[in-house]
């Protein structure tokens, strides 16, 4: 991971860290629903624009290395895996 991205992704984590910490405090005080889904749907964003982050610094170094250096199945084969799990890009059809 570059030093930039690496830099990035520490600091949304712990953005994340408190957010999850926020969200089990309001579990713990039976806060209203709404505001209780709110907060979680804020940290689902939050580690889908981490996501989105590492996998751009992968496609930028890993991906094109593998591609330059002979290694394209490889790739392929990791963009297929997470796109397996992952699942086709929200709105797309």
């Amino acid at each position: 991971m570059l030093p930039e991205t690496q830099r990035q992704a520490q600091r949304r984590l712990r953005i994340i860290a408190g957010q999850v910490e926020a969200l089990q405090r309001q579990i713990e005080e039976d806060r209203y629903c709404m505001d209780v889904l709110d907060l979680s749907l804020s940290i689902q964003k939050a580690l889908r624009s981490l996501d989105t982050l590492v996998l751009e610094g992968h496609l930028r170094t890993h991906v094109l290395e593998q591609m330059t250096q002979g290694e394209s199945e490889r790739a392929i084969n990791e963009l297929l895996r997470l796109y397996k799990v992952q699942g086709p890009a929200e709105g797309s059809s």
